[in-house]
C-alpha cells in the first residue's frame, strides 16, 4: 500500500516551489526591463510606463547605437579582449598548474604561494603600477594594453581551480605514458588537457565574466574610441546635460547577450564540473 505523504511534507514542497519561483522571478525580471526599457523613450521609461511593455517598439535605438556610437568596433574589441585572455589564462594557467602540481623541482612551493597572494590583490589597486608599466612599454591605447592585465589578474583564480581538478586525476595515468615512452608534453597534451576539459569551461566563464564586465581599466588604459570597450562604449552615451536612455538600454542588451549565450553553451559542462569535483574531494 502506497503511503500517503503527510500535510506537513506537503506545506514544505508548497512553500519550497514558491520560493523558487519568487526566486526565478527576481533573476529574470531584471532582463525582461533592460530589454523593454531599451525600446521605450524617456517619458515612458520614468513616467509613463516604467514596467509594461512598450506602447511604440522603438527599434531606432538598436539602429542609432549601431550606426552612431561606434558599438561594432567597441563589440568586436571586447570579444578580441576577451577570447584572447580566456586563451591566454587557459594554456598557460594548465601548463603552470601541471608544473606545480605533478613536477618536483626546488622552489615549487615558494611559486605556489605567491600565484596565490594574486587572490588577495584587488585588481583595481594595481591600477597606477600597471599603467606605468604599460607607458614604458608604449602599450597604452591598444588591445594588448587591455589583454595582459586582464590575463594576469585571472591566473590566481585558474590555477586555484585547476588545482582541485588535477589533484583528482591518478598519477597512475601519467606513469603509464613515461613506461610507453611519451615525453613530459605528450603527457600534459594527450593525458592531462583531454581530462581538464570541464574545469577549462570554469575558468574560461570565470574569466569572460571578469573580461566583458570590467570597466575602470578599460576607460583609463584605452581612451583611443578605436580601442575602447563595449562597457566603456556604453558609458559614453550618457549626455552631460540630457541623457536618451533608449539607447543606453540597446547598448545593455547588446552586452547582455554574449554572457547568455556561454552560459547556455557552457552551463552543462560547469555543473558537471562541479559535481566530478565534489565526488573528487
Amino acid at each position: 500500500m502506497v503511503e500517503k505523504p503527510s500535510a506537513f511534507h506537503t506545506a514544505g514542497k508548497i512553500i519550497m516551489y514558491c520560493l523558487l519561483i519568487f526566486w526565478a522571478f527576481m533573476q529574470i525580471f531584471p532582463l525582461y526591463w533592460m530589454v523593454t526599457f531599451s525600446l521605450k523613450t524617456n517619458q515612458e521609461i520614468f513616467i509613463d510606463n516604467p514596467i509594461g511593455l512598450p506602447r511604440f517598439w522603438l527599434w531606432e535605438n538598436y539602429k542609432d547605437v549601431v550606426q552612431n556610437a561606434h558599438m561594432l568596433t567597441y563589440f568586436a574589441n571586447s570579444v578580441i579582449i576577451t577570447a584572447l585572455s580566456i586563451l591566454i589564462v587557459s594554456v598557460f594557467g594548465l601548463m603552470a598548474t601541471y608544473a606545480l602540481t605533478r613536477m618536483v623541482w626546488r622552489g615549487r612551493e615558494l611559486a605556489r604561494n605567491f600565484y596565490m597572494l594574486g587572490l588577495a590583490l584587488p585588481i583595481h589597486a594595481a591600477l597606477l603600477p600597471v599603467f606605468l608599466v604599460l607607458k614604458q612599454l608604449n602599450l597604452l591605447n591598444s588591445l594588448w594594453a587591455l589583454i595582459l592585465p586582464y590575463s594576469a589578474f585571472a591566473f590566481s583564480m585558474a590555477i586555484l581551480i585547476f588545482i582541485g581538478f588535477i589533484a583528482g586525476i591518478p598519477k597512475e595515468l601519467e606513469e603509464s605514458a613515461c613506461i610507453d615512452g611519451c615525453t613530459v608534453y605528450g603527457i600534459f597534451f594527450r593525458i592531462i588537457l583531454p581530462l581538464m576539459v570541464p574545469s577549462i569551461s570554469v575558468v574560461a566563464i570565470f574569466t569572460f565574466l571578469q573580461c566583458w564586465n570590467e570597466l575602470l581599466f578599460a576607460s583609463v588604459y584605452a581612451t583611443d574610441w578605436h580601442y575602447k570597450t563595449l562597457t566603456v562604449g556604453i558609458m559614453s552615451l550618457a549626455g552631460q546635460y540630457r541623457t536618451n536612455w533608449g539607447p543606453i538600454g540597446a547598448g545593455l542588451t547588446v552586452a547582455t547577450l554574449p554572457t547568455l549565450i556561454i552560459y547556455f553553451m557552457l552551463s552543462d559542462k560547469v555543473q558537471k564540473s562541479l559535481v566530478l569535483g565534489a565526488i573528487k574531494g
